[in-house]
């Protein structure tokens, strides 16, 4: 089985989106990450896929929108991610 398409939205020196880069890294998981501290087209991407963020960072695993760093620390807290990482 193929590990999903992580996308992870971030700004510069944001310790939240450092802290779930860390989380993912932790687990071997490969992302591709979006600074949008500069806001643009890559912003407007993440408004369109998760119109109520206005937080950095968000993360999509996949077709699944997870939330924020609180909310993937959560799920791996409650055994969801590694599953969700793993396709």
């Amino acid at each position: 089985m193929t590990a999903p398409k992580i996308d992870i939205y971030t700004k510069f020196s944001c310790p939240f989106c450092v802290r779930a880069k860390r989380l993912l890294s932790s687990k071997g998981a490969e992302f591709n990450e979006f600074d949008i501290s500069m806001g643009g087209p890559k912003r407007d991407e993440m408004l369109a896929r998760a119109p109520d963020a206005r937080t950095v960072p968000q993360i999509f695993i996949g077709d699944t929108y997870v939330g924020g760093s609180d909310e993937l620390a959560a799920m791996d807290r409650a055994g969801k991610l590694d599953s969700l990482l793993a396709g």
